[in-house]
């Protein structure tokens, strides 16, 4: 039998997930704040290059903080809510200790 999920619940999953968008929302503003000072950082110490180079740096940046953010966003979400705990898992217990 599978323990229900606490995400079953519309109450608690509306809960749930109206703290990670406020998280992401958070990140989000952060994204774009390490953005600019990398592209600041960037223009201080090199100069102009690149409008190119200005546009990559900067989607990189900012893709590569807001994907891990998304990521980690979830884990929380699926750790904090008690999502993990409801499981079934086939294999507890299953192992002898013998290599």
């Amino acid at each position: 039998m599978v323990n229900p999920s606490p995400l079953d619940d519309p109450e608690y999953a509306s809960f749930a997930w109206k703290r990670y968008w406020r998280l992401l929302r958070a990140m989000a503003w952060f994204s774009l704040t390490c953005v600019v000072v990398s592209l600041a950082l960037l223009f201080w110490k090199n100069g102009f290059i690149s409008i190119h180079f200005y546009i990559a740096a900067a989607l990189g940046i900012g893709f590569t903080a807001l994907l891990t953010a998304a990521l980690m966003g979830l884990v929380f979400l699926s750790s904090g809510s008690g999502h993990d705990e409801s499981i079934d898992d086939p294999l507890k217990g299953s192992y002898d200790g013998d290599d």
